[in-house]
C-alpha cells in the first residue's frame, strides 16, 4: 500500500509543478496580432463573402457567328465562380449552343460545350452550379441556329468569390 502512496503523490507533484506556472485568470490573456495580421485576417474572411452578384445581358448576332455573352475574372487572377445562369428566353433557335473557354498551360481552350432548345429546354440555364476555380478569365459564348435571335438579348448572372 505504501508504495501506490509514494507513487501517486510524486505524480501529484509533478501536476502541481506544471499547473503552478498556469495564470490565475486565464481568460484574462489576450490574444495579439500585429496591425499587417489583423489586417491579412479581415482581408481574407472579406472574400468569403463574395463579390456582389453580376446581372446583365448580352445582345450579339448569334446565328452569324458564335459570339461572346461574357468574359467572368481577370487574367492572373484567383476566383471562385459559384454559379453561372443564362436567360435565353428571347430566343427561338431550336439549337443554342453554350460554349466556355479557359486558358489550359496559357492556351485558352474550349472546355464545355452544350446544346439547348429554346422552344421546349426552361428558359433558365444553369451553365455552372457548383463551383468552379479560375485564374484568368473564363469565356462563355453563345450560338443560334436561327436568324431571328440576331439582335436578341441574353441576361446572364453569376457570382464570383476572389481567392
Amino acid at each position: 500500500m505504501s508504495l501506490l502512496i509514494s507513487l501517486g503523490s510524486g505524480i501529484l507533484y509533478q501536476i502541481k509543478a506544471k499547473t503552478d506556472t498556469l495564470p490565475s485568470d486565464p481568460a484574462s490573456q489576450a490574444l495579439t496580432a500585429s496591425a499587417d495580421q489583423a489586417t491579412g485576417i479581415q482581408a481574407q474572411t472579406d472574400k468569403l463573402a463574395g463579390a456582389a452578384p453580376v446581372t446583365e445581358s448580352a445582345t450579339q448576332n448569334w446565328q452569324t457567328a458564335e459570339s461572346d455573352v461574357v468574359s467572368i475574372g481577370a487574367a492572373a487572377t484567383r476566383n471562385k465562380v459559384h454559379d453561372l445562369s443564362l436567360n435565353i428566353s428571347n430566343l427561338v433557335g431550336t439549337v443554342i449552343t453554350v460554349r466556355l473557354y479557359k486558358k489550359v498551360n496559357g492556351v485558352e481552350r474550349k472546355i464545355y460545350e452544350q446544346g439547348f432548345n429554346a422552344t421546349t429546354d426552361p428558359p433558365g440555364l444553369p451553365v455552372i452550379n457548383g463551383t468552379w476555380a479560375i485564374h484568368d478569365p473564363l469565356r462563355v459564348t453563345l450560338q443560334s441556329n436561327n436568324a431571328a435571335d440576331n439582335g436578341k438579348a441574353v441576361d446572364y448572372d453569376y457570382l464570383l468569390e476572389a481567392m
